[in-house]
């Protein structure tokens, strides 16, 4: 299975160029479940941190606020949301319908904030 990648340090200039202030948020909990990525998830860690196991047996990873993490398509696991989630995202890759939805919030932020 591929794995997760964590960049701890991803810097305002690399955050601004992949438009991070455009991307829709998610919250979530302190909580344990399983879950399923069917499309690449890139993700900003806005608050919190998680571990997420996979389904595999491998290692965990570990992510906190402040974090860039890229979750590959088809990755299984298991999120623990050790502190409450807040996290921007982008899907990219795989099931067509939830890319489209995500790009078309993306476009929709991006225009507010020009409109602003």
């Amino acid at each position: 299975m591929k794995e997760i990648t964590v960049n701890s340090n991803p810097g305002e200039a690399l955050l601004k160029k992949m438009g991070v202030a455009n991307w829709p948020t998610w919250q979530k909990e302190v909580s344990t479940f399983p879950w399923e990525f069917v499309t690449t998830e890139t993700s900003f860690i806005l608050e919190g941190e998680c571990v997420m196991t996979p389904a595999d047996g491998g290692p965990s990873t570990t992510f906190k606020a402040g974090d860039l993490v890229v979750f590959p398509l088809g990755y299984k696991g298991t999120w623990e949301v050790k502190k409450a989630l807040k996290k921007s995202y982008r899907h990219s890759g795989g099931k067509f319908v939830k890319c489209f939805f995500n790009r078309l919030t993306i476009l929709s932020n991006f225009a507010k904030s020009i409109m602003k």
